[in-house]
């Protein structure tokens, strides 16, 4: 010290108040040093500690830059060396030895040095330095001391600021003194030049806050300047963007000649490289030059002093680091600086010389900002801080003596971020308790959130990816991308890219940067960055920091192995750091839902993609990164900033599931929609994970069982025992399913839906059983394979477990379970369902036995039934009836009484006679009105095919025939030649057989189906053997077939006939409805032959070759003598008929329309196509007749129409019987024997109405008709 000389400069303002300063320090624990911009305070406070015999002095600066300046100005002017007396340590650099007294390091070095020496012993005395900047580690520093002071009174403590609320750090230290130094010593005067801009109201806030708005104004604040002496200019803008915007400003406005020539403007911002920063401070090389124009960001307010400012330019604005606790993001927004930020900018001029300073707002909006800037602990995470007081030990960070104490909501925020990480125990208690976990990241020197990744690094052997990406993202980009050459640059550092993850990019660099140091001396390793856009120093930064961590993580177990290729296990380690900066990209309702479950797989459509993240915050991409153009459906992001919008800056894609392990308790889970599965034999539900708000699963299934053991057991026995729903095969359960069917179809046949037992029953059987550590399939085995040997029947269930002792089982008699039916036995299914069709009691017909039934006895239905229907059928009479069976119940009862016990008959007929003997009504069947029974009092017919399966359902028994006729017809066909030889054939050329059955019987299920065969004539003239299911059927088609097979073997006569018949005879024939005359003769052979078959059988049902042969051979011999008789009769006919059809032309009257009109439809329905064989030879001389009475009826119209009129009412009243009863004109070729009685005594009843006088063949009447139609 004797040998060190120690001089102040006499021009700083600090110097002249030395002697108080040091009697200040001398007497006080603790000063509080207050000097303007410029004093010296920075420079000249450690050598007045030197003089004061200090010797070992700490002394903090904000910023690394600062803190290397200041140490090289104090050992400039104290004539040393760097690193020896006078030294510093930022915190990639440490140029200090054992004789260093002033140390100069950031605040950061200071407040990790408490972690491995609490009380600070190595340090005598501490500066803070720019205490007025309230960072977070000054505010830290700060109240660490107080604390400190009162255990180590030999230390001194300076705090130094600027003139901004000095008495807050005097009061913060118990009053201690305070030292005001001036500042400037030239004047400076204030401009106020707002932008034009600002001056309306209704301007977008948004684009106020950009320094675009500003241009013109500092176009025309250096116009201005430009009448000032020459000197520097420092202007002040918010951002990177916003000064090149500026620069390039500028540079036009000097090209263009609007600003003078001979200016040279140059950048100021953190992402510069440092030999661009450096120009800044450096002499220029430009040669006549006039003055510089420096465009700097808020990072000149405070420590740097840029050489040759003598005016400045203030846009009034900066980006200020804001942390939202709700929004759980670090914002970076551009606001209106405060006061004292606005002083400190106005503070780089006037040191040299008189300065101007022009502000680009307001003179009462520089009044109304607030008077200083929030400090940093107001609007950051606190996380780091509270990590670091619990590892000190300091207790509950709410009680630590900050000047001005944080906000609750970052505390909480604070602990919530541990709480994330793992590092704390409780985060809601009063004492911060560090996990292992959280002591581990205490250690470990930087960020938290990279603390973690660097632990989980080490679970995941890849400790070197991880600790070269943690690095990366603690250091400035080391991609440079300068302003001229920004293409070039950007080419360069695409080779790099990843574009699932920035992360990896940054890794990809690594080891390219790796690689080629290994490759390259330490010149061309040099020029190579250079060359491709490498920042040198940060580089060298990165690689210094790596081997700093190496060392502090070793200690920890975290040693580098070798490289590895292992993406997703390098971004699940950062993931650990990065739980609550998870995002999700919303498309849509459908399509964001299934991100959870597709996890990255693939990339989303293109476009911006705005996330959703933690705690709702939405997000998008940075423009800048990798995944911009291709953003995955999930990603991490390590950054979130919000300036115009919340962007998200250094990203990965991930599978979101990865964090649920990683997050542990953080996960809130939810559970849904539990269900029983067959499948799994067991209780499913659906697990929704939420991470932060984010639903990092959507939808997993999972075995409900560790949720809820109880539900599940009752879901186990519901859906498993009682409905049956697993593929356990154990005979109880076949047991008792038999009997619930049992007792279930006993309660229909009863109708008493209330005896039949239902799930519950059955549920509360199970679950009084049941054991409550049963809940699954597989439980449930192992319980019961011990279980039944011990009780077997403990889970068979008895009739009077469901239904008690006091319902007994049906009658037998009332409720049967099978009708007999002409000796078939047929099963009878019972149902309570008032909405079905088969409601009430329904019979099971197979399909063969289908034709064969009637339903007549079917209508009684069972005898337990049949009391409710007649007294039902009573309510269904007409009230004039019904009055006189009231009550119907009682009557319904007195009718069953005399009604036989087994069916017999129509019931309806019977219950009328039975009613009018009971009553003296007199009623009959019609009376009842059947449709108004419900289906439950109606026969249903359930029609069967040959597997059992049903066909169709309905109480129409007719109706269900109809639609199964030729279906049954092929029924009965299988079923018979099952047993006999087959019987049906095709084509047949003749009656090659001895004898056609007339019925065949085969055995079906118990019952007999008996098959009627028959000759079946097709419409191409062929004939074919079908088997029938009735024998209805079979009358109505074998004559037919008899007849046409007959045909067949008879040779026409057509040519030789036609040969010997007059032209007359010819022409009459001609005019009929035949084709041709071939036609006519084939009719006339059918005629002939249904006359022969008549003779042999009058049915003609013959089934046997010799009555076959004996038709035949009577057609053939008397075939052409028939022939001939025809064509003269039918040439009369067709006489008749043309003077029937001019009697009808020759009347004009329009009052006979309707008689004129029917009669001509009348001739042409007598002379319908084949009318020979369709009157038969017997009756086509009646045809003569017929044709003559409508002749003689149009005659005597016109002469007495009344007469007519009073006729036509009898006729029509006979053709209403005849239609009613099925009839039609002309006769359908199956019509039945009364319809073809009826047809042809309607027309001798036309001769006695209208033509008495030709006489009819027959008596003839209404009455007789009616009574031929019954």
């Amino acid at each position: 010290m004797a040998d060190l000389q120690i001089s102040y400069p006499e021009d700083l303002p600090v110097s002249q108040r030395r002697d108080e300063i040091l009697e200040a320090i001398r007497n006080n624990q603790v000063v509080v040093i207050a000097g303007a911009t410029g004093s010296g305070k920075t420079t000249q406070l450690p050598k007045m500690c030197l003089e004061l015999g200090r010797t070992s002095i700490a002394h903090t600066q904000p910023r690394r830059i600062a803190a290397r300046a200041v140490a090289e100005r104090i050992s400039e002017e104290l004539k040393v060396e760097l690193g020896g007396l006078v030294g510093y340590q930022v915190r990639f650099t440490d140029k200090v030895s054992a004789e260093t007294k002033v140390k100069v390091m950031t605040d950061g070095i200071l407040l990790n040095a408490m972690q491995r020496r609490r009380n600070l012993e190595q340090y005598d005395t501490i500066i803070i330095d720019e205490a007025h900047e309230r960072s977070l580690n000054i505010d830290f520093l700060l109240g660490y001391l107080k604390q400190l002071l009162p255990k180590r009174p030999d230390l001194k403590v300076i705090v130094t600021s600027a003139t901004i609320d000095p008495e807050s750090f005097s009061k913060h230290f118990n009053n201690a003194p305070i030292i005001e130094v001036s500042g400037r010593t030239f004047p400076i005067e204030v401009r106020y030049r707002p932008t034009v801009r600002e001056a309306h109201d209704d301007t977008d806030p948004d684009e106020e806050t950009t320094a675009s708005d500003y241009i013109d104004g500092i176009i025309k604040a250096l116009k201005e300047l430009e009448a000032e002496a020459e000197g520097d200019t420092l202007v002040f803008l918010s951002g990177e963007s916003e000064i090149r915007d500026a620069q390039d400003a500028i540079a036009g406005s000097i090209t263009s000649g609007a600003l003078a020539k001979g200016t040279e403007v140059l950048p100021l911002y953190g992402r510069l490289s440092a030999a661009e920063q450096h120009l800044v401070f450096q002499p220029s090389k430009i040669v006549g030059l006039r003055r510089r124009i420096i465009l700097a960001t808020n990072v000149a307010e405070t420590s740097l002093t840029i050489p040759n400012i003598k005016y400045v330019i203030d846009a009034g604005t900066a980006r200020i680091s804001r942390y939202s606790p709700k929004a759980k993001v670090q914002r970076l927004p551009i606001e209106a600086i405060s006061q004292a930020s606005a002083n400190q900018r106005a503070g780089r001029t006037g040191r040299t010389s008189p300065g101007v300073v022009i502000r680009l707002y307001a003179e009462d909006d520089f009044e109304s900002r607030p008077e200083f800037t929030d400090p940093e602990i107001l609007r950051t995470n606190l996380a780091s801080v509270i990590l670091q007081a619990a590892n000190l030990g300091l207790g509950d960070i709410t009680q630590f003596p900050f000047i001005q104490p944080p906000d609750q909501r970052g505390v909480k925020d604070g602990l919530g971020l541990l709480a994330e990480l793992g590092a704390v125990e409780d985060a809601k208690g009063k004492t911060v308790r560090l996990t292992p976990v959280g002591r581990n990241i205490a250690r470990l020197p930087i960020e938290p959130r990279f603390a973690r990744m660097l632990l989980e690094a080490k679970t995941q052997d890849l400790v070197r990816e991880v600790l070269v990406i943690v690095a990366g993202l603690t250091i400035q980009d080391p991609r440079e991308r300068p302003l001229a050459k920004r293409p070039q640059a950007d080419a360069m550092h695409v080779r790099f890219a990843d574009p699932t993850s920035d992360f990896l990019s940054l890794l990809n660099l690594w080891n390219y940067i790796e690689e080629q140091q290994q490759k390259l001396s330490s010149s061309a390793f040099r020029r190579l960055c250079k060359g491709e856009f490498l920042n040198y120093l940060r580089v060298r930064e990165w690689q210094d920091l790596i081997r700093q961590l190496r060392s502090v993580a070793k200690p920890l177990g975290i040693v580098p192995g070798n490289p590895k290729v292992d993406p997703d296990g390098i971004h699940k380690c950062l993931l650990a750091g990065m739980l609550s900066q998870i995002g999700l990209r919303q498309l849509s309702e459908k399509k964001g839902a299934d991100l959870g479950k597709s996890g990255k797989g693939g990339t989303a459509n293109k476009g911006p993609g705005e996330y959703l993240g933690s705690n709702g915050k939405k997000f998008v991409i940075f423009p800048g990164s990798t995944m911009a153009k291709k953003p995955s459906a999930a990603i991490m992001t390590a950054e979130l900033v919000e300036t115009s919008r919340l962007f998200a800056r250094m990203n990965a894609a991930i599978d979101p599931v990865w964090a649920e392990a990683l997050a542990g308790d953080l996960c809130k889970r939810s559970f849904s929609e539990p269900h029983w599965e067959k499948t799994q034999g067991s209780v499913v539900a659906y697990e929704k994970v939420m991470l932060f708000g984010v639903p990092i699963v959507v939808s997993r299934r999972m075995q409900y069982s560790r949720i809820d053991t109880e539900l599940c057991r009752e879901l186990f026995v519901r859906h498993a025992l009682v409905q049956g729903e697993w593929d356990s095969k154990q005979q109880f359960d076949r047991n008792n399913r038999s009997l619930m069917k049992q007792l279930e179809a006993e309660a229909d046949r009863a109708r008493k839906p209330q005896h039949s037992p239902d799930e519950d029953d059955a549920y509360r059987f199970y679950i009084s059983r049941i054991p409550a550590e049963v809940f699954s399939t597989r439980t449930f085995e192992g319980w019961w394979r011990k279980a039944k040997h011990e009780t077997p029947n403990l889970l068979t269930m008895t009739r009077e477990d469901l239904l008690g002792e006091q319902i007994a089982a049906p009658d037998e008699h009332e409720h049967p379970t099978e009708w007999s039916h002409n000796g078939q036995k047929l099963k009878l299914r019972y149902r309570f369902d008032p909405a079905a069709t088969d409601d009430g009691v329904s019979v099971d017909v197979p399909l063969p036995i289908l034709a064969s039934l009637d339903s007549d006895p079917f209508e009684w239905l069972v005898p337990g039934m049949r009391l409710e229907l007649i007294t039902e059928l009573i309510r269904s009479l007409p009230k004039a009836l019904r009055k006189n069976v009231v009550p119907a119940a009682d009557w319904a009862a007195k009718a069953l009484a005399q009604l036989p016990d087994e069916p017999n008959g129509n019931l309806l007929v019977v219950l009328a006679k039975s009613l009018q003997q009971l009553s003296g009504t007199k009623m009959s069947a019609e009376d009842f009105d059947v449709s108004r029974l419900p289906n439950s009092l109606r026969m249903t017919y359930r029609p069967l095919d040959a597997s059992g399966r049903p066909l169709g359902l309905g109480v129409d028994l007719q109706a269900l025939q109809a639609k199964f006729s030729e279906s049954g017809r092929g029924a009965v066909a299988k079923v018979v030649e099952k047993v006999h030889s087959p019987i049906e054939r095709d084509h047949l050329v003749g009656w090659d057989f001895d004898k056609l059955e007339q019925t065949v019987e085969s055995k079906h299920g118990g019952n007999v189906v008996r098959g009627f065969p028959a000759l079946v004539s097709q419409p191409d003239g062929s004939v074919d053997i079908r088997l029938f299911s009735t024998e209805s059927e079979q009358l109505r088609h074998h004559s037919r077939g008899v007849v046409a097979l007959v045909k067949g073997a008879i040779a026409s006569p057509a040519k030789y006939v036609e040969a010997h018949l007059s032209q007359n005879e010819k022409l009459a024939i001609a005019g009929l409805p035949y084709t041709n005359f071939s036609a006519f003769i084939d009719d006339v052979i059918v005629a002939v032959t249904d006359r022969e078959l008549a003779r042999v059988e009058s049915d003609g049902l013959i089934f046997t070759r010799t009555e076959y042969e004996k038709v035949r051979d009577a057609v053939s011999a008397c075939v052409v003598e028939s022939a001939f008789e025809a064509a003269t009769l039918v040439t009369k006919i067709a006489s008749a008929a043309r003077e029937a059809n001019k009697a009808i032309s020759s009347v004009n009257g329009f009052d006979f329309l309707s008689v004129l009109t029917a009669e001509k439809q009348h001739v042409l329905e007598l002379l319908e196509p084949k009318f020979v064989s369709a009157a038969g030879l017997e009756r086509l001389p009646r045809l003569l007749v017929y044709l003559q009475a409508i002749k003689q009826r149009i005659e005597k119209l016109v002469e007495n129409p009344n007469r007519d009129r009073t006729a036509s009412l009898e006729l029509d009243q006979a053709i209403g019987l005849y239609v009613f009863a099925g009839g039609k004109f002309p006769l359908a070729t199956d019509s039945s024997q009364k319809l073809i009685t009826a047809r042809w005594l309607l027309e001798e009843l036309r001769v006695s109405l209208f033509a008495q006088s030709l006489g009819t063949s027959e008596t003839v009447s209404v009455q007789r008709i009616k009574k031929a139609l019954a």
